[in-house]
């Protein structure tokens, strides 16, 4: 092993802990750029992916979509970016570049989606990673390291879904879910013409709610959603797990959306699904150019996540925090690694 080494931390087999890991760093290819770690953000996806829930996970596996840091090195194609340039990278690390959804600029709906991500061949939670530079964002001026990583993967996801569905005439909107999601698409909403609910199973979350730009507040009881009956035009589902989605689906207008962002599991009725006309849709991250336009939108409107800060060798206690559901609202992990950036001191 070499002094270059690159440390992360992997998970050896489906469901693992993760343990500290050296490995040869990946070789550049002609577009790509390497980029040292500053900071990675941790999401329920990375648990996911240690879980093998999508079905694509290899071992050993090392997580982290959510991340900040400079590029060292750069392909011998590569033109937009230089040594200590300051990005961002979010989920997906490239693209095929060829089918019809990335020639349509639309490349997060790649057909070879499922090996795009920037997990591959190792993601964030270490100390150095590679990535197509056309999928390495640079930050805006005055960005703290933290928000930025947040954005990358939970500010993109809702950033997306509400920009394709906002109108000039003003929705009523209701968030589901008070969450790392939740709390983000509140603030997002808020400046793009909608009017926003929350609705969460945890009555103390109201005051940040509203804080964070919630018109109003309301919780997930079924006698509570009754009298809601018809009263949003879409409801952007944040969270993950068990659902019942039908009390919530009652609340939706005539032609309204259920969105999905988070991965919940469903059992749908329809009965109403059909008699109300209302749809279910997913929403999945975002293109390079709506990635592009959403930092520039969070620096201008100063959306902010709410970010605990933890060392990366604490990457397995902030991974049980996020699933005990403990964390407020995102967590942060920090580089160990002692980093040389260029003409940065």
């Amino acid at each position: 092993m070499s002094n270059s080494a690159v440390i992360g931390y992997s998970a050896r087999a489906m469901g693992e802990t993760l343990e500290r890991m050296a490995y040869e760093p990946p070789a550049l290819g002609e577009l790509d750029v390497r980029v040292a770690i500053t900071h990675c953000g941790v999401c329920y996806t990375d648990i996911q992916a240690i879980d093998d829930y999508y079905d694509i996970t290899n071992y050993p596996f090392v997580p982290g979509h959510e991340i900040v840091g400079f590029v060292t090195e750069s392909g011998s194609s590569v033109t937009a970016l230089k040594a200590g340039d300051r990005v961002g990278i979010g989920w997906q690390g490239r693209s095929c570049g060829k089918c019809e959804w990335c020639l349509k600029g639309e490349e997060h709906l790649c057909i070879k989606i499922a090996h795009a991500g920037v997990w591959e061949p190792y993601g964030g939670f270490s100390s150095s990673v590679i990535v197509d530079s056309r999928f390495a964002y640079l930050l805006p001026e005055g960005m703290p390291a933290e928000t930025a990583a947040v954005l990358m993967c939970a500010g993109i996801t809702v950033y997306s879904a509400l920009r394709r569905y906002s109108t000039s005439t003003r929705q009523n909107l209701a968030v589901v879910g008070m969450g790392g999601l939740g709390h983000l698409a509140v603030q997002f909403a808020r400046r793009m013409n909608y009017d926003v609910t929350v609705i969460s199973g945890s009555p103390e979350k109201r005051a940040e709610a509203l804080a964070y730009g919630a018109n109003d507040f309301m919780v997930s009881q079924p006698d509570i959603l009754e009298e809601n009956e018809f009263a949003f035009d879409l409801l952007l589902c944040t969270i993950h797990g068990d659902l019942d989605p039908v009390p919530l689906m009652d609340t939706l207008k005539k032609n309204g959306r259920f969105i999905l962002v988070g991965f919940p599991d469903l059992s749908l009725n329809t009965r109403d699904l059909v008699s109300h006309q209302v749809s279910i849709t997913g929403s999945f991250i975002g293109s390079r150019a709506v990635m592009r336009e959403m930092l520039d939108f969070a620096q201008a409107h100063e959306i902010t996540p709410k970010v605990e800060l933890m060392p990366m060798s604490k990457v397995n206690e902030a991974l049980q925090r996020v699933k005990d559901n403990k964390a407020r609202y995102r967590i942060v992990l920090t580089s160990d690694q002692i980093q040389f950036f260029p003409g940065r001191s």
